[in-house]
């Protein structure tokens, strides 16, 4: 009997031990409030007619976790390019952004299928979740604005180089 107690309490502490180290692998720097090195940053340019952006790429989990949080400016005609792994509805939230932007959903053809303009930063929460109308392939984010500046809109098609 003694043995069985024995071995349920290594099995409980196998188990406890394996979900701490999930919990802590599934903690990222925004949440832990680490530091992230500063790697070289991948830039694209999106153009638009005869506007173009240059906008840093997210594609990794942890890029795309934060995306443009914490920022207290994006200078113009710049951004952010989410790009996923496969075509979906992606949402997308405010939560510790400091600047408003436009939202921009793009399908598997560079063309825009969506957009959000001026979205807000959130101030509070619960924030608001922003969801295209339809699936997309990439996600890109620009000063809020910009979309009515540059005249973009549903159906544009963008090149991305």
């Amino acid at each position: 009997m003694k043995l069985k107690h024995i071995f349920l309490i290594i099995f409980c502490i196998l188990i406890l031990y394996f979900l701490i180290g999930l919990f802590i692998k599934q903690q990222t720097p925004v949440q832990t409030g680490q530091v992230i090195k500063q790697t070289a940053v991948e830039t694209k340019n999106i153009c638009y007619k005869q506007q173009c952006f240059s906008v840093e790429v997210a594609k990794t989990t942890v890029e795309m976790e934060k995306g443009l949080m914490f920022r207290e400016n994006l200078d113009e005609n710049n951004g952010m390019l989410f790009i996923f792994n496969n075509s979906g509805k992606y949402n997308f939230w405010m939560k510790n952004t400091l600047i408003p932007l436009d939202i921009i959903w793009i399908n598997k053809n560079i063309e825009i299928v969506d957009i959000k303009e001026n979205v807000p930063p959130c101030k509070q929460e619960p924030c608001e979740i922003y969801s295209p109308k339809t699936e997309a392939w990439y996600v890109l984010e620009v000063n809020g604005g910009s979309v009515k500046m540059n005249n973009i809109s549903i159906g544009d098609k963008l090149n991305i180089s």
